[in-house]
């Protein structure tokens, strides 16, 4: 019997909690079992930034991590997926991982998924940059990481918000070789 397809995601507690949101909901119609790990940090910034409740945002996902549960499955590297992406990605976050600071399961499961060298993409969200914030990018793209700030496309002339952040999700998703069919190709 063959496993299923799975994909961590973490919500850090940066801005942008709806790209993590985003995600998920992509994700549902398509045949991956989606592994969600929040930050307490990112709650509080769901609160801040949207109307939903942590409850719904952890039913989007197939299965809801607890934070502090180290020993949860995707703290493992012989729980095979296919990789993780942190959406968004604190500086915070991005420190630990750069560094294998495993303080909680979110840089656990993203310091899993480059020992394992599976994919990890982190939308990482900050501006303007200091030089130990890029020094960690650096850091982690030399180790395999994806580094994908959620920068807007502009040649799909956006309409709305939620063109932008369907757009950013969806050429994430690209990168796992996941189409959501919201991606507007260049032609």
């Amino acid at each position: 019997m063959s496993e299923p397809k799975r994909l961590v995601i973490g919500i850090s507690g940066a801005s942008g909690v709806v790209y993590g949101v985003r995600l998920l909901e992509a994700l549902k119609p398509l045949p991956v079992e989606t592994h969600l790990v929040m930050t307490r940090t990112a709650e509080v910034t769901l609160a801040h930034e949207t109307d939903l409740k942590v409850a719904a945002v952890r039913k989007l996902a197939d299965v809801a991590h607890v934070i502090d549960d180290l020993a949860a499955a995707v703290s493992s590297g012989s729980f095979r997926t296919l990789g993780m992406i942190v959406a968004p990605c604190s500086m915070r976050s991005l420190g630990e991982i750069a560094t294998g600071i495993s303080s909680n399961l979110l840089t656990r499961a993203a310091d899993v998924a480059l020992k394992e060298r599976r994919k990890l993409v982190l939308l990482i969200r900050e501006t303007p940059l200091h030089a130990i914030h890029l020094r960690n990018m650096a850091t982690l793209a030399d180790m395999g990481a994806i580094i994908a700030p959620p920068v807007p496309a502009f040649y799909n002339r956006p309409k709305t918000l939620d063109d932008v952040i369907d757009h950013t999700v969806g050429r994430v998703l690209d990168l796992f070789d996941l189409d959501t069919g919201k991606v507007k190709r260049w032609s």
